[in-house]
């Protein structure tokens, strides 16, 4: 569960670091990219621990896996509430195929 945790953390601050700035197209790009980085530093900080602890008790798949189903989760919600765009069926469709690949990744063979 503490790895849960410190990715779901992680990808808000990816995630804020990767698509926030698009909302402010008036600031120059190189100070959003400075800014981007102090957030995904901060990021990195969550990441790189979830993955140590997790290696425990995922493979490295499973870990990306997991990190890519939050990462999803995540931009749906800032995208919806931040960025004020609309969730289309056809994303929802691509997102059920990646959890069909959950199944498949995490499924006891």
């Amino acid at each position: 569960m503490k790895t849960i945790l410190l990715l779901i953390v992680s990808n808000i601050f990816m995630t804020i670091a990767w698509y926030g700035h698009l909302k402010f197209k008036e600031s120059s790009l190189w100070r959003v990219i400075f800014i981007s980085w102090g957030i995904a530093f901060i990021e990195y900080c969550f990441q790189v621990p979830a993955n140590r602890i997790g290696h425990y008790t995922f493979s490295a798949a499973q870990l990306k896996t997991i990190q890519e189903v939050i990462t999803l989760v995540v931009f749906s919600v800032l995208s919806i509430l931040y960025l004020k765009e609309e969730l289309k069926w056809n994303y929802l469709v691509g997102f059920a195929l990646i959890i069909a690949a959950v199944f498949f990744i995490f499924k006891k063979w």
